[in-house]
């Protein structure tokens, strides 16, 4: 009878002997899935490939090295890990020494003998090292100040002094004071030729004294971005000072180790008084400090749109109104004549960039970007504190990531003329730029086959075509070895997770692969590539979604509806939410349809669906996601009262917002970890968006689930952690209170008190997945 059975297991389908259940899909991913390789980097002589690997399910990744010369793969002792160089650092000109930071301390490496020279070894924390103009000294900086050492000589010298607090004031002799000193030395010869002396000794030891740095004083300000210019003229560096009436909210952490409840610091909320920057100019010839002014940047004073729906604030902009703005940089170009700024307003509309003198602390401008929205997209930053991509092709030009024609696109321009010229242009995004060694060249990411592919580029430095080296469906993140001959690419296709693999660096190469790191567990599952598909908007855009099409469909859908706003999945390669897609094949594997889009504001897709929410958050967004729960009824039959929807953190804003405010269209609805009220939120993210509460109210109003809970009929699941210190547990514990007032009865709230924003614990993702799973079983029959 065993004999039997054991045959009647192996004749069973393939499908049939690996079950998913939410039990497996939530275990310890490690063990489970496997870990993939991360951080790859080269070592400088382009002959081995460095990665952070863990293929044995160890606490924490390891080391690994791949050998090109004989194809070996191993781990790195702790001692050969010790002696590596960082896998980061600046490069003089001719890229024959790399200096970097490791442990706090500065190091050099010859880029030819690959020799390591230590240069600092002290308690103190050294980092932030450049070459000098000259290239003759390693410039690093520590405790906020600058320094320099000799290469030849070994000299350190300290180029700033800033201090904090402010100067102690000289004491002041009063009127009598000065009159009885005067009467003594008038009196008695002894005191006034002891007085000539001391007088004539200070004269001499002020003239012997060795040139110092400058004393200055920050007062309850901050320093950054100190850097000295390549003549060593100039320090430039810049100021901050936080508003004391900020006032920081606090997460209480129930269980602790202590057995008591403790309170861990956490962010402020969006609209709290702003930090204030500042841009400075220290002229070491001079000896004197100076602030750059940025009063005359041109449209600083330029009014938001929005203010139109307020007639009050309107009224009561001044004409001569500034801005406040934050100065990134400078860059200079390599032979030290030229230097350039991007300047970004706080409010995040406008970007400038700038030539920069730092003797007439003039600003010239370059290029201006303006957006009613806010600035943002690959390569530009999507927050007032990022510069974007930007360096130098030569000593007059510059490139630089804009938005300018509707996708984050490159340009070059000539600093002198002002003459601006677009090197790439089309419906697609350039995601990555790095500039070849020779300055000939550009190594771009790009999805221009496909919004949901990114393939790795080679194209001229004065544009045109682009030839493309990577070849499947899929990702790649490549990374070039220093003499541009090989790449290593991390590849990853939408049912396979991210692999390392190594290629020449010419079109048509065939990369190879180095690791494999998924489990026999994990491969034992016939994983669906889900479709990706396109859909009409009811508005007339394209939506991009990805679709999970089951054998026999029950009739049933799930709409899942990804994080983070600004993120895309929709897309052809492993996801991040790789949970969620195993959970949506085992949905698949019950009969569901499951959906997958990127609405509005995901990213991808250029500037005007980045920005498709503005203002209104829950607006366009969540009528995508009405959209495709239409489409699944139109295309694949799905019944209309059987269709769930779920998502974490702005997924579950959406879930909430889409119970609240299209109730007949979702029947269940999952909200993980769910913003409720966005004026509870953070500034850079929120204030983008909706700008500040205080000043557009309107938009909160709008976009704010818990004004709108009153339209809850059908059936909600919230789930969030207690020491959530991204979107806090006050959220949900106020959205409770509102639905208790409000008297709805289809809700309950599932807390997990040991969980942060992201869940860590395999048995907290198996509790909420299974409570999601028997949502949709028990309310979409």
């Amino acid at each position: 009878m065993k004999k039997t059975l054991l045959v009647a297991l192996i004749l069973l389908p393939f499908s049939l002997r690996a079950q998913l259940t939410v039990e497996k899909i939530m275990r310890d991913p490690k063990t489970w899935i496997g870990t993939s390789p991360d951080g790859i980097h080269w070592a400088e002589d382009s002959k081995t490939i460095y990665f952070d690997w863990n293929p044995d399910a160890n606490p924490s990744d390891s080391l690994y090295q791949y050998s090109l010369n004989d194809k070996k793969l191993s781990k790195v002792g702790l001692a050969e890990r010790r002696r590596l160089p960082a896998q980061r650092g600046v490069y003089n000109r001719l890229r024959t020494l790399k200096a970097y930071a490791k442990n706090g301390d500065i190091y050099l490496l010859d880029c030819k003998t690959y020799q390591v020279r230590q240069l600092t070894n002290t308690v103190e924390t050294e980092g932030s090292p450049a070459f000098s103009g000259d290239e003759q000294r390693i410039i690093f900086e520590k405790d906020d100040n600058l320094f320099s050492i000799a290469l030849s000589s070994g000299l350190l010298t300290q180029h700033t002094n800033f201090k904090s607090g402010t100067k102690k004031a000289e004491t002041k002799k009063s009127d009598e004071e000065k009159w009885l000193e005067g009467d003594q030395l008038a009196l008695f010869d002894i005191l006034k030729e002891r007085k000539a002396k001391k007088d004539s000794a200070k004269k001499i030891t002020e003239a012997e004294k060795p040139e110092r740095p400058k004393d200055i004083y920050l007062g309850e300000k901050k320093v950054s971005a100190q850097q000295l210019s390549p003549d060593g003229r100039f320090v430039t560096y810049r100021l901050s000072k936080a508003d004391k009436s900020s006032k920081k909210t606090i997460v209480p952490s129930f269980v602790t180790q202590s057995g008591f409840t403790e309170d861990l610091p956490a962010r402020t909320k969006v609209g709290d008084p702003a930090t204030e920057f500042e841009f400075w100019v220290y002229d070491v010839k001079k000896d004197t400090m100076r602030q750059v002014s940025t009063k005359k940047l041109p449209g600083i004073g330029d009014k938001p749109d929005y203010l139109k729906n307020y007639p009050k604030q309107d009224t009561a902009w001044k004409k001569d109104k500034v801005r406040p703005v934050i100065v990134h940089g400078p860059s200079w170009s390599e032979d030290g004549r030229n230097a350039v700024v991007v300047v970004r307003s706080l409010d995040n509309k406008d970007r400038w960039i700038m030539t920069f003198d730092p003797d007439s602390l003039s600003l010239k401008p370059l290029d201006r970007q303006r957006d009613e929205a806010w600035i943002g997209g690959p390569g530009v930053g999507g927050y007032p504190q990022s510069a974007g991509d930007l360096g130098w092709i030569d000593n007059s030009t510059i490139y630089f990531v804009s938005e300018a024609d509707g996708y984050a696109h490159l340009y070059s321009l000539d600093v002198k003329s002002g003459e601006k010229t677009q090197l790439t242009k089309g419906k697609f995004e350039i995601h990555s730029v790095l500039l070849s060694k020779d300055k000939q060249a550009f190594y771009l990411t790009t999805n221009e086959v496909h919004p949901g592919e990114k393939h790795f580029y080679k194209m001229s430095v004065t544009g045109g075509p682009r030839t493309r080296l990577t070849p499947a469906k899929g990702a790649y993140e490549a990374e070039l070895s220093p003499d541009e001959s090989k790449l290593a690419v991390r590849y990853s296709n939408s049912n396979t997770p991210w692999e390392l693999f190594v290629m020449e660096n010419q079109a048509d190469a065939k990369p190879e692969q180095i690791t494999h790191s998924t489990t026999a567990a994990f491969k034992a599952y016939p994983w669906r590539e889900a479709k990706l598909v396109t859909f009409k908007a009811s508005d007339g855009a394209d939506v991009h979604a990805r679709i999970y099409e089951p054998k026999k469909s029950n009739g049933r859908a799930v709409v899942f509806v990804h994080g983070a706003g600004y993120l895309q999945n929709a897309h052809a390669w492993w996801s991040n939410y790789f949970r969620e897609y195993m959970f949506h094949n085992l949905l698949t594997d019950k009969g569901y349809t499951v959906l997958d889009m990127d609405y509005r504001a995901s990213a991808g897709y250029g500037r005007d669906w980045r920005t498709g929410i503005y203002r209104h958050m829950g607006g366009k967004d969540l009528s995508d996601n009405v959209d495709g729960a239409n489409w699944l009824v139109k295309k694949y039959k799905i019944d209309p009262k059987k269709i769930g929807i779920y998502g974490g953190s702005y997924g579950g804003f959406i879930t909430l917002m889409a119970l609240f405010t299209t109730p007949d269209v979702f029947k269940a609805g999952a909200a993980l970890r769910p913003v409720t009220d966005w004026a509870a939120y953070n500034h850079p993210y929120t204030a983008n968006i909706l700008n500040e509460p205080q000043l557009d109210s309107l938009a909160y109003r709008k976009s704010s689930p818990i004004y709108h809970a009153a339209g809850l009929k059908n059936h909600l699941l919230i789930c969030h952690g207690m020491v959530d210190v991204n979107v806090h547990f006050q959220d949900v514990v106020r959205l409770s209170q509102r639905l208790i007032e409000l008297k709805k009865d289809d809700w309950e709230l599932a807390v997990y008190p040991l969980e942060d924003h992201g869940f860590v614990e395999p048995s907290s993702w198996t509790d909420e997945y299974k409570r999601i799973l028997k949502l949709f079983e028990e309310n979409l029959r």
